[in-house]
């Protein structure tokens, strides 16, 4: 799957990325309550735009991604000095106040995101597997403390095949609801491919929360 997702950036096959903030993301997050200047962690983020309108709305950025093309698009296509740095096995790039983590979203632990107060998922759920999605929303709750909330689009769509995977409502009750209290925000437009996003607040749980 890895290497799948590396050669789609290398040659170009990324109709996924959108050449403008996602409208959901702005409806949205302001509903959210997310504290002034909480981080928020973005994870498989390619090189959305969407971490730009975050950071702009004065939340400091953690971006993980697996390809180092993206990334590195990322911070050509916007303005600023460039920081580079090693950490623990990742390569991190700052552009103001955006961080860019290049390394796999399951080698992403605990230690590393001891300041994420949010989490935004436009396009990680979605580009996994249905093996590796129970993997994904596990990983997840073991990343953000309770209280933390998140926003999280799903898609539905006539086949099961991607990615873009199918992910069904009942789905994403099933990943996040042992972990996270789930509200369904509403749904898109059913689109000329079939596709249909869903848009999810997500609040991590506490221990002693049934």
């Amino acid at each position: 799957m890895q290497e799948d997702w590396l050669k789609r950036w290398e040659e170009g096959r990324i109709g996924f990325h959108r050449d403008s903030v996602h409208p959901t993301l702005v409806r949205h997050w302001p509903t959210l309550g997310v504290a002034p200047g909480s981080k928020v962690l973005v994870p498989m983020c390619g090189k959305s735009l969407d971490m730009r309108w975050l950071a702009e709305k004065q939340h400091p950025v953690l971006g993980i991604e697996l390809s180092m093309l993206a990334l590195e698009q990322f911070v050509s296509e916007g303005s600023g000095d460039v920081a580079r740095y090693q950490h623990t096995g990742f390569s991190v790039m700052r552009q103001g106040n955006i961080e860019l983590w290049c390394g796999d979203f399951f080698h992403f632990h605990i230690q590393q995101a001891a300041e994420v107060g949010a989490f935004y998922d436009r396009a990680a759920l979605i580009a996994l597997p249905e093996a590796t999605r129970q993997r994904y929303a596990f990983h997840m709750a073991q990343l953000v403390p309770p209280g933390t909330p998140g926003l999280l689009i799903s898609l539905a769509r006539p086949e099961p095949h991607g990615p873009p995977f199918n992910v069904t409502s009942d789905e994403v009750q099933r990943l996040f609801a042992p972990n996270f209290t789930i509200t369904h925000l509403g749904d898109g437009e059913v689109e000329p491919n079939g596709f249909q996003e869903s848009a999810w607040a997500l609040v991590r749980r506490g221990p002693i929360e049934s």
